[in-house]
């Protein structure tokens, strides 16, 4: 394992290997520095970067046309994609949040419908403010007090709840929850496993949409190593290994069928109210993309509206939110298809996401997308080409408020950690990236001369016991203090 120190000299946090390379800074090129922190990762670490100054000069050029993984930095273009087609983000939502039908069939029971309209803000939780699933339950329970079926309807996005190239072992995970139009709690549910006394099993808390195998047992202290996971498509949640008296664990787990879980939740939460549910509970799915015209229905008897998009573009390039990211991505293409049903897809989002690229100068093999967050280890981007759409974004009427939506170095975000201490503090807005054996940044940041210089950085095949994202950002600071 590596061990990093604090240079004063230098403000950044570095590994023994970086320090040999500040000792001969002198009059040394941005590129040569580069080159010669990036070289302290050793062996295996594939490296690209591009950093062009304010006048499109680029001072670093290191596999500039190498294709890489770029990981979450592939929000940066989902995002950009809805300031680029679908405008007018800072005005209230009016296509997002969700709607609910009583709808009556043969009997005089009627039968509910929770139609997701594509938007990832439906809450469920008890302080909810707004686009809260409880105000859709109440204008039921208003209206009547017993109804036939619960259906949990996301027809309006074609059926595709995993891109590809997702690696299969993220699916139960937070990061790897399935996409549906109708999205409820980030289509996440927590699992409190409370230690009980020692030598019994720990008690498991979850929602009883799930089943429970716990296998665990409590153990009076440390080491202890507990397991919380269910498989794909599996409804049963294990739980095994030992938990510490003194140590309860909250894991987050994500959910396989959203429009299922959300139309559940509507039932626990109608029978909470007093109505009565006599029918099934379950989900409607749309598999074809071509399968004819948004269905004619009269008007809701309530929907529930989110606030301005950009709050949550805001959220998915700060936080790197994988699920609304691909929300976004299918909505783009939807809103801006010729077809709305056929291009509501992953493949509609990407058709969009193209022709911005396209038009902002890149090249076709500049990038290669499969999904709208960066999970796919299928996506590509060179570096270069990432800079030339950073430096078309700036000149774009929306540029500013895309670019209020990224990270800021030490201050928040996924940055919160980064450049901290060090000149860049403050001074970079950037996207991140990481994923299995790859991290990315790519973005702006203001130099010690007080120019702006735009960046796309990237480490795949990163080895072991590496930590790119150090040696990433100590060639940033060097080069920033260079210029």
């Amino acid at each position: 394992m590596r061990t990093f120190v604090l240079i004063a000299a230098g403000t950044a946090l570095l590994c023994p290997q970086l320090a040999a390379a500040q000792k001969e800074e002198g009059q040394q090129s941005a590129q040569q520095i580069a080159q010669k922190v990036l070289a302290t990762s050793g062996p295996g670490t594939r490296w690209g970067m591009v950093v062009v100054d304010d006048e499109g000069r680029e001072v670093v050029s290191i596999d500039p046309e190498g294709r890489y993984i770029p990981a979450s930095n592939t929000k940066l273009f989902t995002t950009a994609a809805a300031f680029w087609k679908l405008g007018a983000l800072d005005q209230p939502d009016q296509l997002g949040g969700a709607s609910v039908w009583l709808l009556l069939g043969k009997g005089r029971v009627p039968s509910v419908e929770l139609v997701g309209r594509g938007d990832a803000r439906l809450s469920s939780a008890p302080d909810c403010k707004v686009v809260c699933l409880a105000q859709l339950a109440d204008a039921i329970a208003a209206r009547t007090r017993k109804v036939h079926d619960i259906t949990g309807d996301d027809t309006r996005f074609i059926d595709q709840r995993w891109s590809l190239g997702m690696s299969w072992n993220n699916i139960p995970t937070r990061s790897g929850t399935g996409i549906s139009a109708l999205t409820l709690d980030d289509n996440e549910v927590k699992v409190v496993v409370t230690p009980g006394t020692a030598g019994k099993p720990p008690i498991v808390s979850l929602p009883a949409y799930f089943s429970v195998e716990n296998t665990a047992q409590t153990v009076a202290a440390e080491p202890a190593a507990l397991s919380v996971d269910r498989l794909p498509g599996s409804k049963v949640v294990q739980v095994s290994g030992s938990l510490p008296v003194t140590a309860p664990k909250i894991v987050t787990l994500g959910i396989d069928d959203p429009a299922d879980y959300a139309a559940w939740k509507l039932a626990e939460m109608l029978k909470a109210r007093g109505v009565k549910v006599s029918g099934k509970v379950a989900a409607r799915h749309r598999i074809d993309p071509q399968a004819g015209a948004m269905e004619a229905r009269p008007p809701p008897l309530d929907t529930v509206l989110p606030p301005p998009l950009t709050e949550d573009l805001t959220r998915i390039n700060k936080e790197s939110q994988n699920l609304h990211a691909e929300l976004v991505l299918r909505r783009v293409g939807m809103m801006a298809g010729g077809n709305m049903r056929a291009d509501a897809s992953v493949e509609g989002g990407q058709k969009v996401v193209s022709a911005m690229l396209t038009e902002a100068g890149l090249k076709p093999h500049h990038f290669a997308f499969s999904d709208g967050s960066g999970m796919s280890t299928y996506n590509r981007i060179a570096p270069r080409g990432a800079v030339t759409f950073l430096r078309w974004v700036k000149t774009q009427p929306w540029g500013t408020k895309f670019r209020e939506t990224l990270p800021i170095g030490g201050v928040d975000g996924t940055l919160a950690g980064r450049f901290r201490g060090t000149s860049l503090e403050g001074r970079l807005q950037a996207k991140t990236g990481t994923l299995n054996a790859t991290n990315a940044l790519a973005g702006w940041f203001t130099a010690k001369s007080g120019r702006t210089f735009t960046f796309a950085a990237y480490a795949n095949d990163v080895p072991d016991g590496v930590i790119a994202t150090r040696i990433m950002d100590a060639a940033l600071v060097k080069i920033a203090e260079s210029q």
